[in-house]
């Protein structure tokens, strides 16, 4: 006896095998026979494909349950294909399998193999192919929680019944409204549409849940009682059954199917046929004030409260990605910590295969049975699983299931009754999601301004790695290590490594040295990489005190710039810990801006590295020791990476017993004051080493300079020659070519200046220059400085020759060295600001009494 019937015609296309499937699918659920669904798909799916895709026809497929078992035929309009040589033969003959490996038949022959009866009829025009499933009296396992059919609450009609098809929009405007709509509430559809909801729904006659019909027309399902007004001013009793969907544009609507209230039973479900909603109304799973902004609080009440409603052992809560692929659990009460940092599940599968459906309510009535069902529960010891969808407009937010430890605990009214409480949170739920999902977003933003600022504030290269790995810990990871590379096809060298726990920091790096590098790909976005926990278990250290927890989930992420991979930025979390997909997200951002910053840094160091050893050729490699004399000089350099400037010094032998030294400053500092620097110094050294006295030398330095045309610059210039006499005397030939003059410091304590001022260097072609003579006694000292010194200003103070002299004076008795170090704490302490001039200082004493 046939007790229901559905049947649905498929064109002879691609798609209609599928089609054909969701069809058989969703009325043998409808029915709540999930037991029979997966068999008959199967062969559904062989024989549709069969008749549109081998025969070319349309198919028609009928399902018609039966008392025991339903029948499914398939039915197609080629009649004249040969009938294969077991067909109508008894399922229990061997001859069932003749052919088994031809192409033609195969559906035929999985029929004979899963179902208990089959056949094939012939009429005309068309050709059906049947087979018959039994249905199991129980399966334990996991099955659907679906409403069965009403039975005796299926109205006695003698005319057809209406069902009215009323589609309201987001704004609660009609915008749609069936023929069935318009008999029986009288009201035209053109006079309808566009008109608000709530002048026709007379709210709150409601099924007991007290909702407003604004808050109900947003939630994923609803079915109740209320009145409707017709057109003659009455208000007629309807049962309605309300659908949140969209459409393929992503705009939501809810779609209202109403009938009579007294053909109620025609949309009623056995959950809501109960007349006092006493049995639902407990399982309110939010009690008290929400916090949108708690939403971690919010989901852990919900876990609890769901667990002791149903007087179960543990419950956990799950919400879906924004692409509704993955589920992650984001609370849960009952289970190990272990258990509750288990990663993504996928949505597809729902939480295991089979029946388990991440779309449906489900009932594990033994997870023994079939382990495989649930895997966030493996080991836990508990048998009994409801799961349940959250759904908002249609799209599935989340999952959530309550467990137990004996087998059997819990059926289909407890799982629809925990549907009924998941619709009703779940529009609060996903509101407090998005609140947090916004925070997060701002937050990450606030957290990449700060690092851009960060890593844009230094450029220099250990600096930055660090700055790298301190963001990093613990905002995105619980470690950190920076690789860097040679070059594109080098491999990448361990450069920094940190920890949370500073304690972890040299087992970790010891672990990394041990571990060959992650490969240099220039593929963007994270990557996982399993070589430390690899290189722990192959060396017998997994489980050491010093590594206990510390690898769980790590991945790799390129920090690329300018076209090229330049590092390795590695991030690690503990032992049974998974990145979050938004975690990831911050993370790529944050390793693009380090690999700039990490690219300037090495950038700015080769190139002050490279600028400086320049420069260090600029000054004398060392001092010699003139016999009979003392020499010290003190030299700063104005800029930042700065070592040589516009001022510079230098002391040679000119010939045995005789030496040149100078001191000298170019027209303003930096790269192209040192040029001149360096022109100036070998050419005094090539110039006096060929025998020409010191006003040639400066003559043929002035040429020089005045070659350089436009490059050049006007140098002022002190140069010198100094022979040591036997009765312990110095002899001095002073040039004072514009520059400020030496001065000399008698044993007694005077200061005179010990030169006269003459044209300086690089302006004149004509240069008329003479030597002055000097003989430094013993005890005396000579002081040569550059401007540096004499201009160091406060405001409009100046320390000047006249204040140089006060200093010098009381140096009287101190060594070559001490002159120079009081001068220069002199010029230092003049003002509170640093020095912005280059500065040299050059001492020369002839040795004799002294003061310590």
């Amino acid at each position: 006896m046939v007790t229901a019937r559905a049947s649905a015609t498929f064109e002879p296309v691609g798609r209609s095998a599928a089609a054909a499937r969701g069809f058989v699918r969703d009325a043998l659920l409808g029915w709540g026979l999930p037991e029979v669904v997966d068999d008959a798909v199967v062969l559904v799916s062989e024989l549709v494909t069969n008749a549109v895709v081998h025969a070319g026809t349309a198919a028609e497929v009928a399902c018609l349950r039966e008392e025991d078992s339903v029948r499914i035929e398939v039915t197609d309009r080629h009649p004249e294909r040969g009938l294969p040589s077991f067909a109508n033969v008894p399922a229990t003959s061997s001859d069932r399998y003749a052919d088994p490996d031809g192409e033609g038949g195969r559906g035929l022959l999985m029929c004979s193999a899963l179902s208990s009866r089959w056949g094939v009829e012939y009429a005309a025009g068309q050709k059906t192919v049947w087979f018959r499933l039994p249905l199991p009296e129980h399966v334990t396992g996991t099955r659907y929680a679906l409403p069965s059919l009403p039975g005796g609450e299926l109205p006695d009609a003698e005319a057809p019944v209406r069902v009215a098809v009323v589609q309201v929009d987001d704004h609660g405007l009609v915008r749609a409204w069936n023929p069935d709509a318009e008999a029986l509430f009288q009201h035209p559809a053109d006079r309808v549409v566009g008109r608000p909801w709530s002048e026709l729904a007379v709210w709150p006659q409601s099924a007991g849940i007290g909702l407003g019909l604004a808050e109900t027309l947003r939630l994923a399902r609803w079915e109740g009682g209320f009145g409707l007004r017709h057109a003659d001013g009455g208000v007629t009793e309807v049962y309605g059954l309300q659908v949140r969907v969209r459409d393929t544009h992503g705009t939501p609507s809810t779609l209202c199917l109403l009938v009579r209230e007294i053909d109620r039973g025609v949309l009623r479900s056995p959950s809501t046929a109960v007349e006092t909603p006493s049995a639902i109304e407990p399982l309110d799973l939010l009690v008290g004030p929400i916090d949108q902004h708690d939403l971690g609080g919010l989901l852990q009440r919900v876990v609890e409260r769901a667990r002791d409603l149903l007087d179960a052992d543990a419950a956990y809560l799950m919400l879906t990605s924004d692409d509704e692929t993955e589920f992650e659990v984001r609370a849960a009460t009952g289970l190990s910590p272990l258990g509750r940092q288990s990663g993504p599940i996928p949505v597809a599968a729902g939480t295991g295969r089979g029946f388990d459906s991440a779309r449906l309510p489900a009932v594990h009535e033994d997870l023994s049975v079939r382990p495989g069902s649930a895997p966030l529960l493996s080991g836990t010891g508990l048998r009994s699983l409801i799961t349940v969808p959250l759904k908002v407009e249609g799209r599935l937010t989340g999952s959530l299931g309550v467990a137990a430890a004996t087998p059997g605990r819990y059926d289909n009214e407890d799982a629809l009754r925990l549907q009924f409480a998941a619709d009703r949170i779940a529009l609060a739920l996903e509101s407090a999601r998005l609140t947090e999902l916004e925070r997060l977003r701002r937050g990450s933003l606030s957290f990449l301004v700060e690092a851009s600022d960060l890593l844009a504030g230094t450029l220099e290269h250990q600096q930055t790695l660090a700055l790298m790995a301190q963001m990093s810990v613990p905002t995105l990871a619980a470690w950190c290590a920076v690789y860097t590379t040679a070059d594109q096809n080098g491999g990448a060298d361990l450069a920094f490594v940190l920890h949370e726990d500073e304690d972890r920091i040299d087992p970790l790096r010891a672990l990394l040295d041990k571990t060959p590098a992650p490969e240099t790909e220039p593929a963007p976005g994270a990557r996982f990489w399993k070589g430390p926990l690899e290189t722990a278990r192959a060396a017998g250290l997994a489980d050491s005190p010093e590594l206990a927890g510390l690898l769980g989930e790590t991945v790799v992420l390129p920090l690329a710039a300018r076209n090229r991979v330049i590092g390795l930025l590695v991030l690690g979390v503990g032992t049974g810990v998974r990145f979050r997909q938004e975690m990831l997200e911050l993370a790529e951002d944050l390793s693009r801006r380090a690999a700039l910053a990490l690219d300037n840094s090495r950038l700015y160091s080769e190139r002050t590295a490279t600028s400086q050893a320049f420069q260090r050729a600029l000054l004398p490699p060392d001092l010699p020791k003139v016999p009979g004399v003392e020499v010290e000089v003190f030299y700063q350099a104005a800029g930042e990476g700065n070592e040589v400037g516009g001022d510079f010094y230098d002391i040679f032998q000119i010939r045995p017993g005789t030496y040149g030294f100078a001191i000298g400053d170019v027209c303003g500092t930096g790269p192209e004051a040192a040029s001149v620097t360096g022109l100036a110094r070998h050419s005094l050294r090539l110039l006096a080493r060929e025998g020409l006295d010191a006003p040639q030398v400066l003559a043929r330095l002035n040429a020089a300079i005045l070659d350089e045309g436009t490059r050049s610059r006007f140098l002022t210039l002190l140069y010198g020659e100094l022979t040591p006499r036997p009765d312990g005397s110095t002899a001095l030939s002073l040039v004072c070519a514009g520059h400020p003059l030496p001065l000399r410091l008698r044993t007694d304590g005077q200061v005179e200046p010990a030169a006269s001022p003459q044209p300086l260097l690089g302006v004149l072609d004509e240069l008329e220059l003479e030597a002055e003579e000097l003989v430094l006694h013993p005890g005396e000292v000579l002081l040569c400085v550059t401007d540096g010194v004499t201009e160091r200003r406060e405001g409009s103070r100046m320390l000047g020759d006249d204040g140089l002299a006060q200093v010098l004076s009381g140096c009287t008795g101190l060594t070559a060295g001490a002159v120079a170090a009081r001068v220069q704490r002199a010029v230092e302490r003049f003002a509170p600001e640093p020095p912005s001039d280059d500065m040299a200082i050059l001492t020369l004493r002839v040795p004799g009494p002294r003061v310590d």
